[in-house]
């Protein structure tokens, strides 16, 4: 590692009924990659966010290149060389690839924009990203995992002293990490200074020198990467050992009905003759790479996405399912992958969003029963540990992992028998996923069904009882989770 380039000390930081952040301190040099960690709540986004001028701190100091700096937003940030890649996606849908690259500093020929050359330009960034992108796509059309490379090549675009990495393997396949780690190690031997905020152990002792500890909203410590253990971390994290050994056997019994049947489901090309059966009590896990239709498959049997053929069976009845009202009234929840777009509505409160599925049963004459809906709304962030002031904080001001708990409670409100969960742990800390597994298997336990759809080897072999795996659109496997490994898995996942 070389000089110190950027150094923050006691920074505090409060929002209505929030103590975000409690004096904390954070030093980087040149040519380093440091970890940024902690539970959701803890304060990492929030403390980036005033580094970057999102926020204003409320005291402390901020010292970069010798010099003491306040920036007032991102834009300033960005042209003195610091750029963060935000857990959540901040794209522009209806623009292409490459429109949202260079928004707001767009090549010109004259009075009009060059896309042509700033095409060129992002095809660039991709090459040296190693990814496959057309920059002329719209950003709606990506996926969510080629969404979070195409802000990675964005904060790359700008000539950068410090990137700030937020969760950005969130929603990447194995191999898009592989090639997200080249490149971040590329940038530490050209003596970049990196902050890497990532709930993933193994990525941390992968690629970072050192780890930076929060917890609820205070500083903890730094340690040396290669002189601790993951336990270290997790100890100053929550003050506790967790550790999620994989399921040895199905918790299935032989005899438990079908509750979810699909036969020969057709929905373009990533939806291809998909035929799968989901158990009373049972969690179906679905592994797959990036592409492999995982998602695709979920939103079509949602009525999210249109299906053009096959048939789906609840509780061995045939149902028409068009729409996700369709799919609700039959007992079918969707957790999105992508909860700020489908998930939550992030002006509204706790409360707000915990009922909105279920809004019918909380009405009493013309108005909303406010004492039933803050009653059983209060029972999910118990049952959750949802850290929030209230039941009335806006979802907005929440951490990414407990705007997930918030959409969990939402389906839990609707009382569901079977659910789908879309990558439930996406952005979650090691604790929160704890218990979210924990959540997970006593739903179970009730005789809810579940299908889990997660890109995390370790969560698939956690979790279910059964796993079917799919390669571009199909089904390849379906294993049992007694002969699960990780090795016939990726064979199933890369099969043609």
């Amino acid at each position: 590692m070389g000089e110190v380039i950027l150094t923050m000390k006691g920074i505090d930081k409060s929002f209505p009924g929030v103590h975000a952040l409690d004096h904390v301190d954070l030093e980087v040099c040149r040519g380093e990659v440091h970890a940024l960690m902690g539970e959701n709540g803890a304060g990492k986004s929030t403390l980036m966010k005033v580094l970057t001028g999102i926020y204003t701190k409320d005291s402390g100091t901020i010292t970069y290149e010798g010099r003491e700096v306040e920036f007032h937003n991102p834009r300033e940030a960005q042209a003195a060389g610091i750029v963060i890649v935000h857990q959540e996606l901040n794209m522009m849908n209806h623009l292409t690839v490459a429109q949202n690259i260079f928004i707001g500093r767009e090549f010109m020929k004259g009075k009009l924009i060059d896309d042509a050359r700033m095409n060129a330009e992002a095809k660039k960034l991709f090459t040296q990203l190693g990814i496959d992108i057309n920059p002329a796509e719209k950003m709606g059309n990506l996926t969510v995992g080629k969404q979070q490379m195409c802000e990675i090549a964005k904060a790359i675009s700008h000539e950068a002293k410090v990137i700030i990495f937020d969760e950005p393997s969130a929603a990447l396949t194995e191999a898009e990490i592989d090639e997200l780690f080249k490149i971040i190690r590329d940038l530490r031997e050209k003596q970049l200074g990196i902050v890497y905020i990532s709930h993933r152990m193994d990525e941390i002792k992968v690629i970072t020198d050192r780890v930076t500890v929060m917890r609820d909203g205070g500083y903890v410590g730094t340690l040396i990467t290669e002189q601790c253990t993951k336990d270290d971390i997790i100890n100053m994290m929550v003050g506790r050992v967790i550790y999620e050994e994989p399921k040895t056997k199905s918790m299935v019994p032989p005899d438990a009905p079908v509750v979810l049947k699909v036969e020969h489901l057709n929905a373009g090309k990533m939806v291809q003759d998909v035929s799968f059966e989901l158990h009373k009590g049972e969690i179906l896990g679905f592994s797959g790479l990036m592409g492999a239709g995982r998602t695709e498959t979920a939103r079509a049997l949602f009525g999210a996405d249109p299906k053009e053929s096959g048939d789906i069976y609840v509780n061995g009845k045939k149902v028409d399912i068009k729409s996700p009202e369709d799919a609700v009234k039959h007992g079918i929840g969707y957790l999105s992958e992508d909860r700020k777009r489908y998930g939550i509505v992030v002006g509204k409160t706790v409360a707000e969003n915990s009922t909105m599925a279920n809004l019918r049963d909380f009405v009493k004459g013309l108005f909303i029963d406010k004492k039933k809906e803050n009653k059983i709304t209060n029972d999910y962030i118990d049952r959750l540990k949802t850290k929030t002031p209230s039941v009335d904080q806006l979802v907005i001001n929440l951490s990414g992992g407990n705007q997930q708990k918030v959409v969990l409670a939402k389906w839990l409100v609707k009382n569901c028998d079977i659910l789908i969960f879309d990558e439930p742990t996406r952005g979650i800390d090691v604790g929160a996923k704890s218990e979210i597994y924990h959540l997970m298997n006593e739903l179970a336990a009730a005789g809810k069904s579940i299908i889990m759809i997660s890109s995390e080897m370790t969560e698939i072999l956690r979790m279910s009882d059964r796993i079917v795996v799919m390669c571009e659109g199909r089904k390849t496997a379906e294993i049992d989770i007694a002969e699960a490994t990780q090795e016939n898995i990726m064979h199933a996942a890369t099969l043609r």
